[in-house]
């Protein structure tokens, strides 16, 4: 495919969706000279999947791919062992290969709801980093001072607060840039929260006589609460796997300050409509309802297609605004006929923990058949085809053995 160097979606590119470019004026003057660049992002498989918040790295590098440059989806199998410090109070506990391989098991079938996989170049950092030893980790850290190591802020603050920085920690934005030298990386795209380690790369590629790496920095995806950053940890996700009807029913739980960030990270509607959308809101021609619903067909038909998103909205609608029951409901099967209400959440899997089923007990979230429960120590007389309801979201229909 011929590079296309058209200035108005270059300049759509290098604007939605982006927080920083450095070197601005490098990129563009790369982007112009039809040159196929080497564009690459890298992700460490410390979980299983993905979710939306890893989707508008992948929407950007999906939108240099259109131009005709080369995507490297770099899997850093290997730094996953020691775990990326960034954005973190403590160190992360070390994951095991069996972890790790378990992890990344998925990743790339799931980057194919975005990417063109078939012209991506998939690597694994492990190529290299297995068939190195002492003398060139010797040689790599020699190039750099303690001092400019540790100048990132997340290693100031725990030195501060007198928590531990180990010297895995230290040396892994060393590796994560060395990953540039091995890819030839041009530009190099990743979240804001990334950037130390981008700018390594950079740093890494002048010290072994490579051109610098531009790079890319996006903003990071507030999660369903609104407020902390898209995190399977602080259970706010919406995966990228997950199925149309809870993908749909979690868009339409956001609060509603936070949905033209998402219109504007994760769908490819134009600014000027999203506008158009704000102003008929204000004047209250549109109602937060509409807008999210038009938000969660758009998200849902990227991933799962159209017709899967259209029912998504009817069954949302037919449970939310209708308050009728799913068209479909899991089943817990039990032997018991009387189960403390804790232990009921629990074993058919309605939550995490019993403590869990407790404060939701007391927040009044669970209805059995309807019946509002706020008795966290009631023993419940079960019934064939009893339905328990567990926040907005979840059900089951119980069925006596």
């Amino acid at each position: 495919m011929k590079v296309i160097t058209d200035s108005k979606k270059m300049k759509e590119i290098l604007s939605r969706g982006v927080e920083e470019i450095i070197e601005k004026e490098s990129l563009l003057k790369k982007l112009k000279s039809g040159k196929k660049l080497r564009i690459k992002h890298g992700v460490d498989p410390t979980g299983p999947s993905l979710h939306l918040g890893h989707s508008v790295v992948f929407r950007k590098l999906r939108h240099f791919q259109d131009l005709g440059h080369k995507i490297v989806f770099l899997i850093g199998d290997f730094t996953a062992l020691i775990g990326d410090p960034s954005g973190r109070m403590e160190g992360r506990k070390p994951l095991t290969k069996k972890q790790v391989r378990k992890n990344m098991k998925d990743y790339v079938r799931q980057t194919t709801k975005i990417l063109n996989i078939k012209k991506v170049e998939v690597r694994y950092n492990s190529e290299w980093y297995e068939k190195k030893g002492a003398e060139f980790l010797m040689q790599l850290t020699s190039r750099f001072t303690f001092a400019r190591v540790i100048e990132r802020d997340d290693f100031k603050r725990r030195i501060k607060e007198g928590v531990d920085v180990s010297m895995l920690e230290l040396i892994y934005p060393l590796l994560q840039g060395y990953d540039s030298v091995e890819l030839k990386a041009d530009v190099e795209i990743g979240g804001r929260d990334q950037k130390f380690n981008l700018l390594m790369g950079r740093k890494v590629q002048k010290k072994y006589g490579q051109p610098q790496q531009d790079i890319i920095t996006t903003p990071l995806l507030e999660g369903t609460d609104g407020v902390r950053k898209m995190s399977k940890s602080y259970n706010n996700y919406i995966g990228l796997d997950e199925e149309p009807s809870i993908m749909y029913g979690k868009i339409m739980s956001l609060p509603d300050g936070i949905m033209w960030k998402y219109f504007n990270l994760l769908t490819d509607i134009p600014l000027k409509e999203i506008e158009e959308m704000k102003e008929k809101k204000q004047k209250l021609l549109l109602s937060p309802r509409d807008i999210k619903a038009r938000l969660a067909r758009e998200i849902v038909t990227v991933y799962h297609g159209e017709k899967k998103a259209i029912t998504a909205e009817k069954e949302f609608n037919k449970v939310f605004a209708e308050k009728k029951l799913p068209s479909k409901i899991p089943i817990f099967k039990t032997l018991k006929r009387v189960y403390p209400i804790l232990d009921l959440l629990f074993d058919s899997k309605q939550v995490a923990s019993k403590n869990e089923a407790k404060r939701v007990i007391l927040q009044k979230g669970v209805k059995i058949n309807n019946v509002l429960k706020t008795d966290w120590k009631e023993k419940i007389s079960l019934k064939d085809n009893m339905v328990i309801k567990v926040g907005k979201r979840k059900f089951v229909k119980v069925k006596l053995k």
